[in-house]
């Protein structure tokens, strides 16, 4: 079966014959060999200076190192501005719900852009008493296959000196993130996206600044616990270990295949190809593609046919593709092309459609 859904992703076979590795004790030193390899290789992916940045293990799926981050690095005394236009924005506002962490909130449609001038505004409008110290922002919005722009953010949050959150749970590994800009906090991510590897590991990748600046809200996740535990080859929990193996051996192959910036290359090539060949069969994409990411684009669904119907004559065929979210499951769906998918794989995919339409 091919996954076209966003994670997990179809596995290589290198990757899938590492979990076959020998069963390992998570208090050997053999396991923390492993842990300091993961750790530098996702620096390595956007070349990260170790003394600066950390990347820290979460043995939990990617939403787990969302919490952690905003968690841990939204101070006692800080406020936070969440960014939503789609689902996972919406979960880190709730997120602070949870742990009772100031913030307020900018929404938007889940199919457009977000509205930047309305987060200067609020961000220039917020008392002294009640300046924002942070703003979370989901880079790639998973809803709609938006790409978020950051690098605009990024500049608006650094004339005001607020510091930004990034979920790049479906982006890190493939889309381009500018760790050099002063305003970027962290980023949380996982393993079974972009970089191929397996459900039960993601990571935060942080500025060691802000991690000397955490704080303890949570239990297991507490970012700053980890960070210190794991730079003195330490864990405080039975992490995830063959999902350990399947990530740094994915994490190889990403570094054999040219980084970042050939998978980067792959997907906007395979997107492109899906995109074409839908609209050639009279699909048409929900964002534009200059404004899509080249990791998931989501589709309307021809009137009259269901999405069940397209999904079960598909998986029938050895694809799956997802639905829609909430409202917009009656009216989209969403093709990835994480993993290992080959262009071969979409004629075929393509081909498989166009019966269905008829």
């Amino acid at each position: 079966m091919l996954l076209l859904n966003p994670g997990p992703v179809s596995l290589s076979e290198r990757v899938r014959r590492s979990l076959l590795q020998p069963d390992l004790c998570h208090r050997e030193r053999e396991f923390f060999d492993l842990q300091e390899e993961a750790r530098a290789r996702l620096l390595g992916t956007y070349r990260l200076d170790p003394a600066e940045w950390a990347a820290v293990l979460i043995s939990a799926s990617g939403t787990a190192a969302v919490e952690s981050m905003v968690a841990s690095l939204a101070p006692s005394a800080g406020r936070l501005l969440t960014l939503e236009n789609g689902v996972y924005g919406e979960r880190i506002a709730q997120i602070c719900e949870r742990y009772g962490i100031a913030h307020e909130r900018v929404m938007g449609a889940w199919t457009r852009a977000l509205d930047l001038e309305a987060v200067a505004a609020r961000l220039d409008g917020a008392a002294p008493s009640a300046r924002f110290t942070h703003v979370a922002v989901v880079h790639h919005e998973t809803t709609t296959g938006r790409l978020n722009e950051l690098q605009r953010l990024m500049e608006l949050c650094g004339r005001r000196g607020v510091r930004l959150l990034v979920d790049g749970v479906s982006s890190f590994g493939a889309e381009a993130i500018d760790f050099a800009d002063e305003s970027l906090a962290a980023v949380a991510a996982t393993a079974n996206k972009c970089l191929h590897a397996v459900p039960g590991v993601s990571f935060v990748v942080a500025r060691r600044s802000a991690l000397r600046a955490a704080v303890s809200r949570a239990f297991y996740l507490d970012l700053g616990r980890l960070a210190d535990l794991q730079d003195r080859r330490d864990t405080p929990f039975t992490p995830a270990v063959h999902a350990h193996y399947a990530l740094v051996e994915a994490l190889r192959e990403l570094a054999e295949q040219g980084g970042q910036p050939a998978r980067h290359r792959r997907y906007a090539a395979l997107a492109e190809q899906v995109r074409a060949g839908l609209a050639a069969l009279g699909i048409a994409a929900v964002v534009p593609p200059e404004q899509s990411s080249v990791v998931l684009r989501s589709y309307r669904l021809p009137a009259g046919l269901a999405y069940a119907a397209l999904h079960d004559a598909l998986k029938a065929e050895g694809f799956v593709i997802y639905a829609g979210q909430g409202e917009l499951s009656r009216t989209l769906f969403r093709i990835s092309t994480m993993g290992e998918v080959s262009s071969a794989d979409i004629d075929r995919l393509l081909r498989c459609i166009a019966p269905v339409l008829r």
